[in-house]
């Protein structure tokens, strides 16, 4: 049986394979999981996504049906309900997003009483509270969760995000995508309020248009009004804004690598980066790699998932970690990626040192890097195909040291992703291609 959590959740096509009779069991899993088996509280969250009513419907009613009571914030960012589960003093809390995916698509993120992700073993829990068929003695009476609804908790989030930084933006011009995305309700303010110049796209919704053509995964049009407009900075959020992606004053998009190479140099010479450490994935550009390395920082590589470099960040002692696609995690401001304060911090850098987000970018040469996702039939056969590992090992050898190959199954989609970095954008891309034709053959 597949495992029903990915990378970041329980994610598919609202009210097909996410369906409100599972969510209502998710959400009873909730309750009793992290409810202190139904004496606590779950703070709720979901974005902009048309089935997030449905959906949160059925969650709530999980919930309550698992004996906990749920904290109901309506729209916010995910990061919001991370920092809102610790100051609301809540067993946990539960996100209805499927962040960047598009708008038919929905997830379920759990978060824990500390505003963490769960660790495997506890969503092993959940999942076989959930699918089991078996019935369990449900609380009754006055042991039924209620409900609480949190109509600030967009305000108390942006409040806090404007806490992180102790420098005014005024003078600052900034454009913010929202993306037809939860950021709507929370990034143009924090940016207004420290008196940055702010022109915001993308901030209305009608629940089909979230990360369409739009955010963090097409920044075209922020990057576009950056240059018209004469802007210091552009901002694209997807659709919970657990991520980031910056744009500089030329129009060029500064990821995820890039964003953290300027947050470890700065942290490093304010004397508070802890270990001179930070945590990326193997999908880092080995740009980063270099740039980190003439710097004296050390990097600790993770697999892919926010998830696992929060874990690698708990374990060694790291307050900086993150991944190339815009997840940027500070773990002295939140215990997830938070796309707001990522770039709150980036905007402050910039008023702190006198220097262009351009200026403060040349700190990495990236490498040119070749990604194509190749969508297949059965992504289960990844690891089993003889035949892919050994076109793996041959494009390894032909690249050697003046390169690196990454072929990975997505986590959260039906997609194989196959990545090469070279100092020659060339080499990169032939073994690419090469690769890209024997996924498609042996898995379809």
């Amino acid at each position: 049986m597949t495992r029903l959590f990915g990378t970041d959740g329980v994610r598919g096509i609202a009210n097909a394979d996410l369906s409100p009779e599972l969510v209502f069991r998710l959400g009873e899993a909730a309750g009793h999981f992290l409810g202190n088996r139904g004496a606590g509280r779950i703070v709720v969250g979901r974005d902009t996504r048309k089935s997030g009513d449905l959906l949160e419907a059925a969650l709530v009613a999980g919930i309550c049906s698992g004996g906990a009571d749920a904290l109901v914030c309506g729209v916010v960012p995910t990061p919001a309900v991370a920092h809102l589960i610790r100051a609301a003093g809540a067993g946990g809390g539960v996100v209805i997003s499927a962040s960047h995916n598009p708008a038919e698509y929905n997830g379920i993120k759990f978060f824990s009483r500390e505003g963490f992700k769960l660790p495997d073993e506890l969503e092993d829990e959940i999942e076989s509270f959930t699918v089991s068929e078996r019935d369990w003695e449900r609380p009754l009476g006055g042991a039924v969760g209620g409900i609480e609804r949190l109509d600030d908790a967009a305000e108390r989030y942006v409040q806090h995000c404007v806490r992180t930084v102790s420098v005014g933006l005024g003078g600052m011009k900034v454009v913010i995508d929202c993306g037809h995305g939860a950021s709507a309700v929370s990034s143009p303010e924090a940016f207004r309020r420290l008196g940055a110049e702010v022109e915001a796209m993308n901030c209305d919704w009608d629940g089909t248009d979230i990360n369409k053509g739009c955010g963090s995964t097409h920044t075209e049009a922020v990057a576009a009004a950056v240059r018209e407009r004469g802007a210091d900075l552009g901002v694209a959020h997807d659709g919970d804004a657990d991520r980031v992606i910056l744009i500089d004053e030329t129009g060029a998009e500064i990821d995820g690598d890039r964003i953290m190479a300027i947050l470890a140099g700065r942290m490093k010479e304010t004397g508070t980066l802890p270990y001179d450490t930070v945590v990326a994935t193997v999908m880092s550009n080995l740009g980063f790699d270099v740039a980190m390395r003439e710097h004296g920082i050390n990097v600790i590589k993770t697999k892919v998932g926010d998830r696992y470099v929060l874990e690698q960040m708990q374990a060694s002692g790291a307050a900086l970690g993150g991944e190339q696609s815009g997840h940027i995690i500070l773990m002295e401001h939140n215990t997830t990626g938070d796309g707001l304060v990522s770039a709150l911090q980036v905007a402050a850098i910039m008023r702190e040192t006198g220097k262009s987000l351009s200026g403060l970018a040349a700190v990495m040469k990236r490498y040119p890097q070749v990604l194509v996702n190749v969508s297949v039939a059965d992504k289960a056969r990844f690891g089993t195909s003889a035949v892919l590992a050994e076109a793996i090992h041959t494009a390894e050898g032909q690249l050697g040291a003046r390169g690196r190959v990454l072929v990975r199954a997505s986590g959260t989609e039906p997609l194989v992703r196959v990545m090469a970095e070279a100092e020659d954008g060339d080499d990169a891309r032939q073994v690419v291609d090469r690769l890209v034709a024997v996924v498609m053959a042996e898995l379809g």
